[in-house]
C-alpha cells in the first residue's frame, strides 16, 4: 500500500509506541485518526502533527467501553471516505508474579488486550470490507509466542491476540482485507517502571526505541506480511521454544531467583502500564 494513500485509525496513540507510529506515518503522508484515553495528550499530539502539515482527527475513547467504541467506529466509517488501515496498538501491561495480581488486574488486562480489539474489529470489518484495499494490523509481543515468568497475564493476552489475528487472516483471506501481526521484543516506553527496567538489565534483554517499531509498522503497511517478529536473537529463542520447549523451561528456571527478586516489591503490587 502507498502510505500517502492511507487513512489510518491508530489506537493507543498517546503511548510511547503510539506517538512514534503517528509521527512516522504523518511524515510519510498518511491521514491519521488517533484515539486514546487521554484527551489532553491526544490534542497536544494532533496539534504538533497538524503544524507539520498532517491531516489529523482525534476521538478520545476508552476502548473497553462499548459506547466509546461505537462513537469511534461511526467517525472511522465517514472520515476521509472511511479508514482503510487499522493499527491495534492500545494495550495494558500488568507485570508481577501471578499470585500478586488481583481479580481486577486480570480482568483489566484481558479487557484491554483481547476483548476490546476483538469487539472493535468486529464493528469495523463491514466498512473495511467495502474498501478496495484494507489492512488490519495488530501489535503483538514476543511474549505472545513465549510464556515468560513474571508476565503470565500479559503473555496470555498476547497469545490470544496472536491466535485471533491468525484465525481472522484465514477467515478473510478471500476478501480485500489483509490481517497482520507485528511482535516487538522489549521496547523502551513508559510501560516499564524501574522494576521492569532492572529485570531487563539483569537478564540482558535487548530493548528497542519506539522508533524501531514505527519503522516496522511502515514497512508492514507498504508490504503486508502475515506475521513479523522484531529482533534476531529473540526470533531464534522463539524457534527453540516451539521445537524444544523443555530447553527454554530449563534456561528460564535458572533465572527464577533473578526474576522474583526484581518483580517482587515489598508491597507486592503489580506493575501496570498503558502502551
Amino acid at each position: 500500500m502507498n502510505i500517502d494513500k492511507t487513512r489510518v485509525l491508530l489506537t493507543g496513540a498517546t503511548g510511547g509506541i503510539g506517538q512514534a507510529i503517528a509521527e512516522r506515518l504523518a511524515a510519510e503522508g498518511a491521514a491519521l485518526l488517533l484515539t486514546g484515553r487521554r484527551a489532553s495528550e491526544l490534542e497536544r499530539l494532533a496539534r504538533v502533527l497538524r503544524e507539520r502539515g498532517a491531516t489529523i482527527a482525534i476521538v478520545p475513547a476508552d476502548l473497553t467501553v462499548a459506547a466509546d467504541r461505537a462513537e469511534l467506529c461511526a467517525v472511522a466509517a465517514q472520515w476521509q471516505g472511511g479508514v482503510n488501515v487499522v493499527i491495534h496498538n492500545a494495550g495494558l501491561n500488568v507485570s508481577g508474579l501471578f499470585d500478586t495480581l488481583a481479580d481486577a488486574e486480570i480482568d483489566d488486562i484481558v479487557a484491554a488486550n483481547i476483548s476490546a480489539p476483538m469487539q472493535l474489529t468486529r464493528a469495523l470489518l463491514p466498512d473495511l470490507r467495502a474498501q478496495p484495499n484494507a489492512l488490519m494490523l495488530f501489535m503483538g509481543s514476543g511474549f505472545g509466542a513465549l510464556g515468560y515468568p513474571g508476565f503470565a497475564a500479559y503473555s496470555a493476552t498476547k497469545f490470544a491476540l496472536r491466535g485471533f489475528a491468525e484465525a481472522l487472516r484465514r477467515e478473510y483471506a478471500d476478501t480485500t482485507v489483509k490481517v497482520a501481526l507485528l511482535s516487538p521484543r522489549a521496547v523502551d516506553t513508559a510501560l516499564n517502571d524501574d522494576r521492569v527496567r532492572s529485570l531487563q538489565t539483569a537478564m540482558r534483554m535487548k530493548v528497542d526505541p519506539p522508533t524501531r517499531i514505527a519503522d516496522a509498522v511502515v514497512a508492514m503497511i507498504r508490504r503486508p506480511c502475515a506475521e513479523r517478529s522484531i529482533g534476531w536473537p529473540e526470533r531464534f529463542f522463539l524457534r527453540v521454544n516451539r521445537l524444544a520447549p523443555s530447553m527454554v523451561d530449563g534456561s528460564l528456571r535458572k533465572h527464577l531467583p533473578t526474576i522474583r527478586s526484581r518483580l517482587t516489591p515489598a508491597t507486592a503490587d503489580p506493575i501496570r502500564g498503558d502502551s
